[in-house]
């Protein structure tokens, strides 16, 4: 009785191990992360968008650094390179109106990003909706989601840029003079704005007041030319639209003048951010910025000489602090 209870047993363990990796085999793949965060401001709603992560060595790009810097200030933080690094766009809706702050990779930068479109989609919104796109600047991880090969993402969307940013870039004489290793974000510009530029969908401005009602831009040069700030406002809640102002929050909220390969100016690149790090600490406004850990929202604090990045409480109803 006892060899046919144990060989029972032994059955049904091994039956039980056969359905179990049955089971696991059949198991579907895990589904990317959700790709939209919600916010409100005042009268408006503030839907974070993920393009999606790419990961980054980032000692291979961070300039002004000494040694052992980056490993520390990354470990502080738990974590280590490479960096999974976030791109980030941002939906404005005021009402009845539709408003983009910048538009992802598409297919430039690797199978990994270029999920802009679907994370809208899975926002409750379509591509169709945006009116307007606010361009912080003309880089192939802002602007390559504009086009899918000769198709317009966003057809009823007008671009809007800075008419020093984009005097630079779809400038065929500053392609020429430009050193070789950037001659390709030239050509990807002119791939993925000249078409809109072609079909009357781009205003330019020189940062004379609002944009539309509770929308303003702000220079802010260095990283590009152009590169701009976006400040959205309504019944007495603000959030600043960043851009590229900070690309590795570990490494440069603890030293802001640290600078990446990318600024065309390292030195304003560096002044900028300094600027916007104490104009953020001393208003208190919200934050949202395009390569910070999705969402990319939240707050900055300052202690002990040193930045500190404080992301927005996660909130169901949209409503987190």
């Amino acid at each position: 009785m006892k060899k046919l209870t144990s060989f029972l047993c032994a059955g049904i363990v091994t039956i039980s191990t056969f359905l179990h990796a049955g089971a696991q085999d059949k198991m579907p793949r895990p589904l990317p992360q959700p790709g939209y965060y919600r916010m409100t401001l005042g009268d408006f709603e503030i839907t974070a968008l993920s393009d999606g992560t790419i990961p980054l060595q980032v000692d291979k790009l961070l300039l002004n650094t000494h040694p052992g810097q980056i490993d520390a200030a990354l470990s502080s933080y738990f974590q280590t390179q490479p960096v999974e690094t976030s791109v980030n766009a941002y939906l404005i809706r005021t009402g009845n109106h539709l408003y983009m702050v910048d538009a992802g990779t598409a297919e430039l930068l690797g199978p990994t990003l270029g999920h802009l479109s679907a994370s809208i989609r899975a926002a409750g919104y379509t591509p169709e909706q945006v009116e307007a796109i606010l361009i912080t600047h003309i880089h192939t991880d802002h602007t390559g989601g504009l086009m899918e090969g000769d198709r317009m993402v966003f057809p009823n969307a007008t671009l809007y840029i800075s008419r020093k940013e984009a005097g630079f870039w779809l400038s065929k004489e500053a392609m020429e003079q430009a050193p070789a290793s950037r001659k390709k974000y030239f050509t990807e510009a002119l791939t993925k704005v000249g078409p809109y530029v072609k079909a009357g969908k781009v205003k330019l401005f020189d940062y004379n007041g609002e944009l539309f009602p509770g929308i303003t831009p702000v220079a802010t040069p260095g990283h590009t030319p152009g590169h701009t700030f976006y400040a959205i406002a309504s019944k007495g809640q603000k959030i600043m639209f960043w851009g590229d102002i900070i690309h590795v929050g570990p490494v440069q909220f603890t030293d802001p003048g640290v600078t990446i390969e990318f600024d065309i100016d390292p030195q304003a690149a560096a002044a900028a951010r300094i600027k916007a790090f104490r104009e953020a600490v001393r208003d208190g406004y919200w934050i949202a910025a395009d390569h910070l850990s999705f969402p990319g929202i939240g707050h900055l604090r300052e202690e002990n000489g040193k930045f500190r990045w404080v992301p927005i409480n996660y909130s169901n109803s949209g409503n987190g602090q």
